[in-house]
């Protein structure tokens, strides 16, 4: 399940990796049959599972906050980011067609950025500009420790300065040089321009008067008016702040169960125009009450990154990615494979359990236990993949180190419970009345004192229902070596709030996963494994990771990349979980639907047939 948080070096091996991405094939393309006369108008509706649902509209976004539910399929439709990603299709490549500002110039060996802008336009008359562009960079300087894709090292930390020379260019001097696809796919992409209108301190201000975007010291009291207005979701929808858009969309209803409508923005600068009168999300519990609303045929898209329930379809077919039967005629089934990796994270700074999770050993021990094969077989119905490191293994790429595609994708560490036991009785424990006991401290590890056991809590969400099914089969599988497992079923938007780095109470936490589609496009590992990144929310340090990490930002050679991919496939910084695709639906009636790896929402594109 995609219940997710969140995005070769040169700029040819990054086309060659999306032509292989492309190859894998997520959705149809987006050209109109012949015998097809598009209707203007209509009002399109998508499912949206609840407690997965939007509920924040800023989008410089706390990391509490930071999933694709509020950036792809809400923020994304009414405030563009500086360069989009993705196309409603099956690309993986900077979109600069649907971006605000054109391809960035790179200079000076790579410490040098210039970016123009398009003059595309606000909702309220204000061009998009670099004065806008400035207020995001200002703001992530005043409180990069409250924004959820902030790195040590990164932006704004590796910005040295930066000039607006015009009113539509603005030129960033680095720290030092960088790789440029790094640069622009992990660093660029994490800027949203915002209009002067949000450069407040009180609604109704003159636009501007926060001074913000002029200097990051005039940010601290702007920040706290729009977190404040962010926080207010009763007033989305009627905010004189968030009507100012320059996306294809505007909000005009919005309810914290996820039953949102947007209309078209009239003054959108960009191409294509929607089509459609309105776009209207239909919250369900889960993904099986989704089902039924599907077969009743009162929805017209099923919940992006939810799909199908595996049970209520035949298992996958050798040679298509979706069932030989549809069991949902009036519906056209898509395959769609998310970009991403799915895993359970584990809390470093536990009291109790982050000793016992610091010893390599024992994370072996955990993934020895995890039979992603046989939850693939069973709880997906071939419908998923295994998950072996911390670049995707699917769609296939040119990323993925060599070894996270042994033992059958499942890298070095394959299902094998003797081996787990083995480990941990190696290690000084032993087991007593069914569970693993530290008898040796010296050999369990720093931190573990004799008695302590095995035994943990996992927290796991509940929107969708093989997250459940998954955690039980691991729960069963890791007690035949005396690992102890509680479930503690929750909402995605819970766990996500509550098991951060700074809480360290929870212990395990499987919510879903990543898709690399922001804070960064490509897949280091920044954002996830570097000490004291925002969504690090497990508190994993390890100083060679830093070092792997650092050295793929700024060397554009594969053999540097796959150093570090290989790394988190043997280190383990997290349990790796299998990554499911979907199975998406859309009415019959309804084109021009895509699902993209990045999660690239575009119902622009989409048009009603009589």
């Amino acid at each position: 399940m995609h219940l997710l948080r969140r995005k070769p070096r040169l700029a040819a091996a990054a086309a060659l990796a999306a032509a292989a991405m492309v190859a894998a094939g997520c959705a149809s393309s987006t050209t109109p049959p012949s015998a097809v006369t598009p209707t203007t108008g209509g009002t399109a509706t998508v499912a949206v599972i609840s407690g997965a649902q939007p509920n924040w509209i800023w989008p410089f976004e706390p990391v509490s906050y930071y999933s694709v539910y509020n950036t792809q399929e809400f923020e994304w439709l009414m405030y563009r980011p500086l360069y989009l990603f993705g196309n409603n299709g099956t690309s993986t490549l900077v979109n600069y067609p649907l971006s605000t500002a054109d391809q960035p110039v790179y200079s000076n060996g790579g410490k040098t950025v210039t970016i123009t802008m398009k003059g595309w336009k606000w909702s309220d008359g204000e061009t998009v500009n670099a004065d806008d562009v400035a207020f995001w960079l200002n703001m992530m300087k005043a409180e990069k420790v409250n924004y959820g894709g902030y790195t040590p090292g990164t932006l704004p930390d590796n910005l040295a300065s930066f000039t607006v020379t015009g009113p539509d260019t603005i030129v960033l001097n680095m720290t030092k040089a960088y790789a440029s696809t790094w640069f622009t796919y992990n660093q660029l992409a994490e800027i949203t321009p915002m209009p002067l209108a949000w450069d407040v301190t009180a609604v109704g201000a003159t636009p501007g008067s926060g001074g913000c975007y002029l200097s990051a010291a005039k940010c601290v009291a702007v920040f706290k008016f729009l977190t404040a207005q962010a926080s207010d979701t009763s007033s989305y929808a009627t905010s004189p702040v968030w009507s100012v858009v320059d996306g294809p969309w505007k909000l005009t209803s919005f309810s914290a169960t996820g039953a949102d409508t947007f209309v078209p923005n009239k003054a959108y600068s960009g191409s294509p125009k929607p089509i459609l009168s309105a776009l209207k999300f239909v919250p369900f519990t889960n993904d099986i009450t989704q089902f039924t609303g599907l077969k009743s045929g009162s929805v017209d898209v099923a919940a992006i990154g939810t799909g199908i329930p595996p049970a209520d379809m035949a298992p996958k077919p050798a040679t298509s990615g979706v069932p030989t039967v549809n069991p949902l005629p009036g519906y056209t089934l898509s395959p769609f494979i998310p970009f991403g990796i799915q895993y359970t994270q584990i809390n470093f700074k536990n009291p109790y359990a982050g000793p016992m999770f610091s010893q390599l050993y024992f994370r072996q021990a955990l993934e020895y236990v995890d039979d992603q094969a046989g939850m693939v077989d069973t709880v997906m119905r071939g419908y998923g993949y295994p998950t072996s490191g911390g670049v995707p293994d699917e769609p296939v790429n040119t990323w993925a180190a060599s070894v996270q595609y042994a033992n059958a994708g499942q890298g070095p560490y394959p299902f094998d419970v003797a081996k787990a036991t083995s480990l941990l009785t190696s290690h000084g424990w032993t087991m007593v009345s069914g569970v693993m006991t530290c008898e040796t401290p010296a050999k369990c590890g720093s931190g573990i004192a004799k008695g302590a056991t095995a035994t943990f809590t996992m927290d796991y969400a509940t929107n969708l229902s093989i997250a459940a099914e998954i955690a039980d089969i691991y729960k069963s599988d890791a007690s035949k070596a005396g690992i102890d497992v509680t479930l503690v079923g929750q909402t995605f938007n819970t766990i996500i709030g509550d098991n951060i780095s700074t809480n360290p109470k929870w212990q395990m936490s499987f919510y879903g996963g990543w898709v690399f589609n922001g804070p960064g496009f490509e897949p280091s590992g920044e954002p996830l494994f570097e000490t004291g990144a925002a969504s690090n929310s497990g508190s994993y340090s390890d100083p060679t990771m830093d070092s792997l990490i650092a050295a793929a930002e700024t060397n554009s050679s594969l053999t540097v990349f796959h150093n570090y991919a290989a790394y988190t496939a043997d280190q383990l910084p997290y349990i790796w979980i299998p990554d499911p695709y979907y199975v998406q639906a859309q009415k019959t009636n309804l084109h021009g639907v895509t699902y993209n790896a990045y999660f690239t929402f575009l119902p622009e594109y989409w048009y009603f047939t009589k």
